[in-house]
């Protein structure tokens, strides 16, 4: 339009430096280590460093990537549990102008191996707690990725694999390098990668401008004030630590580390460090609750606790309630940066039984601030179901804080974008009070200790088993992990196998948390054109109990 034909708002007040900058959570890490720079950052073991520390180390990391020829287009893998180095990843490789792609720790070495040719990841920075594993899945690459070691000092086994260590690649970097934002905040910040329903997972990619929107609804979802205690107990690895690396940076908050989730480690971390904050799947909640009393200590103060997935039963949340936890419930998924609506609390609420309470609190709720859209509507047609809490559709939503698409794959990114809406895949009604809440999910992913599993995949397992004829895999409740998977096998005529057989061919086979714990010999149901009915063998896994 030229300027003659615009409105009088459009004419000579178009962007320029002075008014108008991308997003990016990077600029987040530039203010905190300016006006904080003597707050404490970081707490791992033994060490402390500040949010200057810390920048200093950040921009190190970026310009020796640079100097290695690492910058826009180019991916950077890290496999690491909750240490500082996985947390300076998330600022000093986008710094480069890289995408980061945090690796899941539980994987196993074939599907690391095409996560990192997927990615076309040219740096891999891992621990040495996993060198056996990454050893393994770097032997199936053609083209070999850089390798970096993370010698943490508080790793219990592995050996160094890469050219050299972290801190000699931090010591090429030069903290007085310039760097800039991204040019256009659309740009990539991130690559996760979700099983989906296939074998083949699929990498969603994150742009700087959801991070930035998401960590900031983090902030107001939470009514987060300055200086929080964060606790690692949530996996970096997992939607970037659901953008609370950004988050607490942004609030100039402690990074409490933790490599292991154990509850005596968890207690500890809290009462020592005066933790605040912590996020994490309902197990979390079960190690604290079932911890031993030599394994407890005092809560420094109330200790707010941000949970997703399945939610929590009464009892549970009345122990953590008693115990000094407030609970937060959430709600959302890879292809959203994580979550993305939230159970948000009415005060009038606090004088109901607790039966009560947990019954609303279980509801995945309403949007995050910087969500634009969310509606239960019909697969199809798109149209919203009745407000009544009954009648079922499929969760939809849509706004800034929803992926680019994912990588490579436009076909699956197109199907999931239909009708401009994001399709979940995920079931479920809406109350007459516009909470959402989850019924089932559409692509029967079970979700065991906050991590995705595909039924497919697994099944495709069992059917290479030269005594199953046919299987199929449902999710049973589960005390400690909230999920895992039930097989329903029926075997080949005059075939045996026993439930121990079939359990270790899955843990030979596949990364153990994959594999089923319950194992049934049975004809499997089907419909007159001979499809499998899981909802038949979800309704039997459930009646089995927890495992």
């Amino acid at each position: 339009m030229s300027q003659e034909n615009a409105s009088i708002y459009e004419r000579g007040l178009g962007q320029n430096a002075a008014n108008y900058e991308p997003l990016s959570p990077l600029s987040f890490i530039k203010r905190t280590a300016s006006v904080y720079p003597n707050r404490l950052a970081v707490i791992h073991g033994e060490i402390r460093r500040s949010w200057a520390e810390t920048y200093i180390r950040c921009l190190r990391l970026a310009s020796a990537l640079r100097k290695r020829g690492i910058g826009v287009g180019d991916t950077v893998s890290i496999m690491a549990p909750n240490v500082p180095e996985i947390m300076e990843a998330h600022f000093g490789v986008p710094m480069a102008g890289a995408v980061l792609n945090a690796l899941n720790t539980r994987l196993d070495a074939e599907l690391i191996a095409f996560t990192l040719r997927h990615a076309e990841t040219k740096v891999l920075i891992t621990d040495r707690e996993y060198s056996g594993v990454m050893t393994e899945a770097l032997k199936l690459l053609d083209e070999k990725p850089l390798v970096i070691d993370i010698d943490d000092p508080l790793a219990e086994s592995g050996s160094l694999i890469g050219e050299k260590d972290y801190e000699a690649l931090l010591a090429e970097g030069d903290p007085a390098d310039p760097w800039s934002p991204p040019s256009d905040e659309w740009a990539a910040i991130s690559l996760n990668y979700t099983s989906g329903t296939t074998g083949d997972p699929k990498g969603v990619v994150y742009h700087h401008r959801g991070a930035y929107l998401n960590a900031m609804g983090n902030v107001l979802t939470w009514s987060l004030e300055q200086h929080p205690v964060y606790l690692w107990t949530l996996p970096m690895f997992h939607c970037n630590g659901w953008c609370f690396p950004w988050t607490i940076t942004a609030m100039a908050g402690t990074h409490v580390c933790l490599r292991r989730v154990e509850a005596k480690a968890i207690y500890d971390a809290i009462a020592d460090n005066g933790v605040t904050h912590l996020c994490g799947a309902p197990i979390v909640m079960g190690l604290l609750i079932s911890a031993p009393e030599e394994d407890r200590r005092p809560l420094p103060g109330k200790v707010k606790m941000m949970t997703a997935a399945s939610a929590p039963p009464a009892a549970v949340l009345a122990r953590m309630q008693k115990q000094g936890f407030e609970i937060t419930h959430v709600y959302g998924l890879t292809e959203v940066y994580g979550p993305v609506t939230v159970c948000a609390w009415h005060e009038e609420w606090d004088d109901l039984e607790m039966e009560e309470q947990a019954r609303l609190k279980s509801r995945q709720g309403v949007t995050y601030p910087v969500l634009e859209g969310l509606m239960v509507a019909d697969a199809d047609s798109l149209e919203p179901v009745p407000w009544d809490g009954e009648t079922m559709g499929e969760v939809f939503m849509r706004g800034n804080v929803v992926m680019k698409g994912y990588l490579k794959n436009p076909q699956s990114t197109d199907a999931a974008f239909r009708g401009g809406w994001f399709h979940t895949g995920d079931l479920g009604v809406m109350h007459a009070d516009g909470y959402i809440e989850l019924k089932d999910r559409s692509k029967d992913i079970i979700i065991s200790g906050g991590e995705n599993i595909s039924t497919i995949e697994v099944e495709g397992v069992l059917y290479k088993h030269p005594a199953v004829s046919e299987a199929a895999v449902v999710a049973r409740p589960d005390e400690k992990w909230g999920e895992t998977p039930c097989a329903f096998v029926a075997l080949q005529s005059g075939a045996e196998a026993t439930e121990a057989e079939i359990i270790k061919f899955c843990r030979d086979n596949l990364a153990h948390y994959k594999c089923p714990k319950t194992v049934v010999f049975t004809d499997l149901p089907k419909t007159s054109t001979g499809k499998i009915q899981k909802y038949v063998l979800r309704e039997q896994a459930r009646a089995l109990g927890q495992a």
